[in-house]
């Protein structure tokens, strides 16, 4: 820094010249009084730069030139990565503004059940007193045993991740003490909360599980596993990969936002793997006849000889057909062919704003009435076999009960996958069902053009079970910048179709909002329905594990049949449970043939069996569907074949219309 120079001293004159050792001019000074009253010599102030701290090192010159490069590169990529994520975001903003406003600020529709459950909790500030003293003793717990890690003690967790979560799987989070740390801080207050919420008396049932749903919805989202920075695994990878896992995770976040329109669709898998007909669906058949709602299919036997009753499957319109043929391996319809059976499927359209008024009522009389006669005109019998799966199983119990009214015998049997009749313990989806929840629906679909979106339904079945099919693809794709993994059965379930106005008000409504159909009080058709008069054999099948149809909610509805009911339970939950051939070797099932009042009492005297089910219904179908004929070649029956299987229904795809 520049310093202002002195002024200019005044010349002296010349001293004489003196001897100049030290003790000869010493001695003059102190004998000479003009010297003695001389001040001192003027020194000049200290130069600032001279005497500071020698400035710090370059940064570059502290890293080997492998290093800097290392730096540089991850610098490169930290900026690239946030760019693109910007012009996602951008991109998307741009589109949601065409868009008309949320139907509702409170999507979720809470704040009612939210309100009266935190007014209950300030009623009880005893309550609320001992819940956080407990919550610091738990903390204080957690210090002492950090501290005592840190004095090199083997110590044992204060609060461990529950069974099967596999948020922390990463051995980061236990050996190393931070992530441990925080790991353990967060599950103590996420558990705290839960257990507040849940332990709250006096509120309604229904109203006090839906805020404990969206609590557990809430505290799922905040685990430190769902950010960047205390996420040890994703921190590794982009250290390890120099900042391009990152900017992968940001690609693959920007791709998600334009298939999803501007909201975000996570993929759970490449969808780019699979093509229907080709690598998934493959089964050979006909497609034999078709009408507004669905295309029936008819697949070639594997046998010289079958059985005389054909089957005729009835799946879920919520998604495709084609989850009972995923692989030939895992192909639930090739096993039937092979096990002698004439298996039929309903192949259910995908509808859009032409069929916006198709009710119920419809898909019972064009569904099940009219696949049934088509099939026994194909056969040339009068009797057929069925299969209800899921909802396809309740639009089948309702036909049952109509055809009983009428006396109308067509149906020899019917088996029920993971279907419901009795919606009064239907699970979690019941808070999705409430008359708030039903009218947002009903203006989601008249903004859509008079149909549910496919991504909609997608969502809900989502959020049932947010950590497996939402928060690990969220670090997966975009925290750790990893491609999805092929899986035919993600890939399946990502196919979703779209829903009618008047059929999907009317099956939210009478069946999970008034549970219509088990009470007695459903009329359709223009008969009132009593599953009692349904006398015909049923085989029910329920999963352990199911959280869409209960195992208990099934069990409620295999009771309101009339007729003999074999009640099974298989292994693993709502698509696992069912489709799971013999030769995969996985799961159990169990079996209890006798009538029990509950199902407490059925698991108490069940017996379980290791592996598939299938074989076990095989023969229960088998004893029932008459002798043996020539196979049946499905381009030689009475109806003529449409086109090859699997159809022209189960290709058309919704995202593109829903996006509109």
């Amino acid at each position: 820094m520049a310093t202002a120079k002195a002024a200019p001293k005044p010349k002296k004159k010349a001293a004489p010249k003196t001897d100049k050792s030290p003790s000869k001019v010493q001695s003059k000074t102190a004998s000479s009084p003009e010297t003695a009253t001389q001040p001192p010599p003027r020194t000049e102030p200290p130069n600032p730069s001279a005497s500071a701290t020698p400035p710090h090192p370059a940064f570059d010159t502290l890293l080997s030139p492998e290093q800097v490069k290392l730096v540089e590169t991850l610098s490169a990529n930290l900026a690239r990565a946030a760019v693109t994520a910007q012009g996602a975001i951008a991109e998307a903003a741009l589109r949601q503004a065409d868009r008309p406003a949320a139907l509702t600020p409170d999507p979720f529709h809470v704040a009612p059940a939210l309100n009266e459950v935190m007014t209950r909790l300030a009623a009880q500030p005893d309550r609320l007193m001992r819940a956080q003293a407990d919550l610091f003793s738990r903390y204080m717990d957690l210090w002492q045993s950090a501290a005592r890690r840190a004095a090199g003690e083997e110590v044992q967790p204060v609060v461990s991740p529950a069974p099967g979560d596999k948020r922390f799987n990463d051995p980061d989070w236990a050996s190393n003490p931070m992530f441990d740390m925080m790991k353990q801080s967060y599950l103590l207050s996420s558990n705290w909360l839960n257990s507040l919420v849940a332990g709250v008396d006096g509120v309604d049932p229904a109203t006090k599980r839906r805020v404990e749903f969206f609590t557990k919805m809430l505290t799922d989202a905040f685990s430190p596993s769902n950010f960047l920075m205390s996420n040890p695994a994703a921190l590794r990878e982009a250290v390890q990969t120099q900042g391009e896992s990152i900017v992968r995770g940001m690609e693959n976040f920007a791709a998600d936002l334009e298939r999803g329109g501007g909201q975000l669709a996570i993929s759970q898998t490449d969808l780019a793997k699979f093509k229907v007909g080709e690598n998934v669906a493959t089964a050979p058949g006909k497609v034999v006849y078709q009408n507004d709602i669905l295309q029936l299919l008819q697949f070639d036997p594997t046998t010289e000889t079958v059985c005389e009753i054909p089957l005729l499957i009835f799946p879920p319109w919520i998604n495709k057909f084609y989850i009972l043929d995923l692989r030939p391996e895992n192909s639930m319809i090739r096993w039937l062919t092979g096990q002698g059976f004439t298996v039929f499927v309903a192949s259910w359209v995908n509808p859009d704003q032409e069929l916006a008024d198709k009710t119920f009522e419809d898909y019972m009389i064009e569904g099940v009435y009219d696949a049934t006669h088509q099939v026994m005109t194909q056969c040339g019998v009068d009797k057929v076999n069925t299969v209800g799966y899921c909802i396809g199983g309740t639009l089948l119990s309702v036909a049952l009960a109509h055809m009983a009214a009428r006396g109308d015998n067509r149906i020899n049997s019917a088996t029920f996958f993971a279907a419901q009749q009795d919606f009064a313990e239907a699970g979690d989806l019941l808070l999705f069902t409430n008359e708030e929840w039903l009218r947002s629906i009903e203006q989601q679909m008249d903004q859509a053009g008079g149909f549910l979106p496919s991504q909609s339904m997608a969502d809900t079945f989502n959020a049932l079970r947010g950590n497996d099919l939402i928060w690990s693809f969220f670090v997966s794709n975009y925290l750790m910048g990893k491609e999805p993994r092929p899986f035919d059965l993600l890939f399946w379930n990502a196919d979703q179709t779209r829903m009618p106005k008047a059929l999907h008000l009317f099956y939210l409504r009478n069946f999970y909002k008034d549970n219509a159909l088990a009470k007695g009080e459903l009329t359709i058709g223009g008969e009132r329905l009593d599953l009692s008069k349904v006398k015909i054999p049923i085989f029910v099948q329920s999963s352990k594990e199911d959280h869409i149809a209960p195992y208990r909610s099934v069990f409620r509805g295999a009771k309101l049949f009339g007729g003999p009911v074999t009640f099974m339970m298989a292994g693993s939950g709502h698509i696992a449970g069912v489709i799971n051939p013999p030769g995969a070797n996985k799961y159990q099932h169990w079996i209890n043939e006798q009538k029990c009042e509950s199902v407490e009492v059925w698991q108490a005297g069940a017996k379980e069996f290791a592996g598939s089910w299938w074989p076990y219904w095989g023969e229960w179908l088998k004893a029932r569907s008459g002798g043996q004929v020539p196979a049946r070649d499905p381009a030689k029956g009475k109806l003529k074949p449409l086109e090859d299987a699997p159809g022209s229904f189960v290709l058309v795809k919704s995202n593109a219309a829903d996006a509109g």
